[in-house]
């Protein structure tokens, strides 16, 4: 399996999915989408040599539960899954489809709760937001042992550096010019 690199285009609206099969990325992440529309969207990502992660929670119309992961693999056939629910981690793993845990670092309780989580999950990579926290980067990567991919509320050049000079394996963003 192999995992996300260098900068990932995090999709939010259609214009942003046109632009993001144009970027440099062999990657992209779609963020909020509806069910009906899912299905065409990895096509053509694949069509267009994309590798396609869905952020499975922010999916309308679909349940996050078994079922919803059986629809979604059989289905619409992304190559990878990123989620804040540990079950849904655990349901990807086990389908052997990259399985991303997103997590937010608020406070020094999150970061003990969340380490204990991906000790417990054992997700593939871990999305670390807000990704402006490169220490926190280099320290929770190096606790877990685990890949992290930083995102949240990067803008700037300069901010994907960091991130990526602190250990992050990727930074994903919205920021349609940092593609």
């Amino acid at each position: 399996m192999n995992l996300p690199s260098g900068i990932l285009p995090a999709v939010r609206t259609m214009k942003d999915f046109d632009k993001a099969l144009v970027a440099k990325s062999e990657t992209m992440v779609l963020l909020e989408t509806r069910l009906s529309q899912l299905k065409n969207l990895v096509e053509y990502a694949h069509r267009s040599d994309k590798k396609i992660i869905i952020h499975f929670d922010l999916i309308q119309g679909l349940k996050t539960d078994e079922y919803g992961m059986e629809y979604i693999l059989r289905e619409i056939k992304p190559d990878g899954i990123i989620s804040t629910r540990g079950n849904v981690i655990g349901l990807a793993k086990k389908q052997q489809i990259l399985a991303i845990q997103r997590i937010f670092l608020l406070d020094s309780l999150a970061i003990e709760h969340n380490r204990a989580l991906i000790e417990r999950i054992k997700p593939d990579c871990i999305e670390v937001l807000p990704g402006l926290i490169p220490r926190f980067i280099k320290t929770f990567s190096q606790k877990t042992y685990t890949p992290i991919i930083a995102g949240g509320l990067i803008t700037e050049r300069k901010e994907v550096d960091e991130a990526l000079e602190a250990g992050a394996i990727a930074v994903s963003t919205s920021k349609t010019d940092l593609w």
